[in-house]
């Protein structure tokens, strides 16, 4: 495992030129989960009011958000943009979900859904950072071999994440 992180993050330090402010993709990537969810309650409040006027604000913040991707999810390579929006929001539905078990005292529950969560933010980082092939990726989603993958990444991740980081 530490060889593994060692080399991404050399990987990294290739790609971002030796200026890797993750704490910042952090941060946006944070913001991003958040406006997909905005998206998701407007066009529910649309639905459900059947006021129009959500589905403006749903293309306003949509706008706002595809903005602020192209921060992080730089030449996208064949699904990169979508696999990349559908992670973030896969994370944050799941930790919303942990957190409502969390209050419910599931804590093992609860765990087990934030974990879920960490994973798909990590694989979110592992495919910007260019860390790993997507083409790879999609192939292999169902082998125990994509499970080690997955605790790779989250693994790599919490050593390089570090969002009190403001230098």
């Amino acid at each position: 495992m530490e060889k593994d992180v060692k080399k991404w993050l050399k990987k990294i330090e290739e790609v971002k030129k030796g200026e890797v402010d993750l704490s910042r993709d952090e941060d946006l990537s944070i913001a991003l989960m958040n406006l997909v969810s905005l998206e998701e309650h407007f066009y529910f409040t649309a639905m459900k009011t059947e006021n129009q006027e959500y589905l403006d604000m749903l293309n306003s913040v949509r706008s706002l958000r595809t903005k602020l991707m192209k921060e992080i999810v730089t030449d996208p390579k064949g699904e990169e943009w979508c696999i990349s929006k559908h992670l973030l929001a896969g994370s944050m539905r799941l930790i919303e979900v942990g957190t409502k078990e969390l209050y419910k005292d599931n804590k093992k529950k609860a765990n087990s859904f934030f974990k879920s969560a960490f994973d798909l933010y990590s694989m979110f980082f592992a495919i910007n950072l260019k860390m790993i092939n997507s083409k790879k990726l999609e192939v292999n989603l169902e082998t125990k071999k994509e499970k080690k993958m997955m605790n790779k990444f989250s693994g790599v991740m919490k050593k390089i994440l570090n969002c009190c980081k403001e230098w």
